[in-house]
């Protein structure tokens, strides 16, 4: 890596948290001015991350934080590979494992809540992870390449290309941001059957470090949809934060689905939109 690249990556990975955190910010206000309420401060999500750190650590036990590590190094590297423009593919395996590291932490404890929600974790898993390698597909078959650079130097935006591709990853989108109706494994509404069920017995620093890892993953989501309008680069992140802000509704008016309707839709809509878009493609 060059040292232009480094200083990039740091800047990036400093940014990051603090765009995310203002992000969550916007969110909480926005859900509360559409339940009628005041809100939180705007800078509630730093507040509440500083006084986690600040709390004593309860490990259920010693591999518990093995496992938030991996899931914050895992999210940092998927992001640091779409800053610097590198493969789009292993971008994509690196965060499952960001996933699938934050899984195990949930299923090493003995609590019900934590392993049905870590189980609710790899349905939603099942359900998004085949839209994500379609759409990587999609974006190959376009440009013939897996390299974020050579997408951003495409001539032409993905989304007139793969337009319901695009759409499906929107509808994974929220299945992968846990929002209502898919807040299947940790859910943040207080009136559902399983609160936080995925981070039941996480506390304090390890609490701290996943809603941090929350964050990069929610810049990095938003910067895959830059990549369907990446010329020029402002358009595609107002059509990124007009996705958030269509999130954020869809949270606040919709009622949690079951696993079983919330894979077989995804299977038939998601997967089927996104092969339909790539079939064409072959076809014209």
């Amino acid at each position: 890596m060059s040292i232009n690249n480094l200083i990039i990556a740091v800047i990036a990975i400093i940014a990051a948290p603090i765009v995310g955190g203002l992000l969550t910010g916007i969110d909480r206000k926005i859900t509360a001015r559409m339940q009628n309420r005041f809100g939180p401060p705007l800078l509630q999500p730093f507040y509440d991350f500083f006084k986690l750190l600040g709390k004593q650590g309860i490990a259920v036990n010693q591999t518990q934080m093995v496992y938030v590590m991996g899931h914050l190094f895992f999210a940092v590297g998927a992001f640091v590979m779409l800053v610097l423009k590198q493969d789009l593919l292993m971008l994509m395996f690196i965060l499952a494992f960001s996933a699938v590291s934050l899984i195990m932490g949930a299923m090493s404890v003995r609590s019900p809540y934590s392993k049905i929600g870590a189980q609710r974790e790899i349905m939603q898993m099942m359900a998004y992870e085949p839209v994500l390698l379609l759409m990587v597909v999609g974006v190959y078959k376009t440009t013939g390449s897996f390299m974020i650079s050579e997408i951003f130097a495409h001539e032409r935006p993905l989304l007139f290309s793969l337009p319901l591709v695009f759409l499906a990853f929107l509808y994974v989108l929220t299945i992968k941001l846990r929002k209502s109706p898919f807040d299947f494994s940790t859910s943040h509404h207080g009136h559902q059957e399983l609160i936080k069920g995925l981070t039941t017995e996480f506390s304090g620093t390890q609490l701290a470090l996943i809603e941090l890892t929350h964050w990069f993953d929610l810049v990095l989501l938003l910067g895959l949809i830059t990549l369907f309008f990446a010329q020029p680069i402002w358009v595609g992140i107002l059509i990124a934060l007009a996705s958030y802000f269509c999130e954020i509704v869809i949270d606040n008016i919709s009622a949690r689905v079951t696993w079983q309707w919330m894979v077989k839709v995804t299977w038939v809509a998601g997967i089927g939109a996104a092969l339909v878009n790539i079939v064409w493609m072959y076809l014209i």
